[in-house]
């Protein structure tokens, strides 16, 4: 009985061991297809936005890491140590923990985040010492990418 189980397990197992790992292949779209037209490098938005608070733009630019697959969670390289977080409009959209390291061309709406630290209260918030709100800026994670497309370049 202890044979037949060792030896039903060890097949299931080297079932598993055997399935081959197919890559991610190039030209895979996730969401709609991106326009490539006034396509920008992604280290290039930020002077590119100026002052504006939202710009709709294409990038394209380099996945460092897929931080959730499910709604497309992804943060993307921006250039001189700065980060874009990026995640699409559309929470159905499932991304594979393949695409770090790729490079994709992302289409949808840019917006920089706005922290209040300039010593602004709320009404009636007038707390000082321990209890103070302190707010941590990270300053390499300025932007934020609501991506309406994705395509895998390389």
């Amino acid at each position: 009985m202890k044979a037949l189980t060792f030896l039903f397990a060890l097949l299931a197992s080297l079932n598993v061991i055997a399935q081959k790992h197919v890559p991610l292949p190039h030209g895979s779209v996730f969401g709609t297809t991106p326009n490539r037209i006034g396509m920008m490098d992604a280290s290039k938005v930020e002077d590119f936005m100026g002052k504006k608070a939202r710009v709709s733009t294409t990038l394209i630019g380099k996945v460092i890491k897929v931080t959730k697959t499910k709604g497309g969670w992804f943060d993307m390289d921006a250039g001189n140590g700065k980060i874009i977080a990026a995640h699409f409009k559309n929470y159905d959209v499932t991304i594979p923990q393949d695409l770090a390291g790729r490079i994709v061309v992302i289409e949808g709406i840019a917006a920089k985040q706005f922290i209040a630290d300039d010593m602004q209260h709320l009404a009636g918030d007038t707390v000082s010492g321990k209890k103070q709100h302190h707010v941590n800026v990270d300053p390499k994670r300025r932007l934020t990418f609501e991506v309406k497309g994705l395509f895998v370049e390389k």
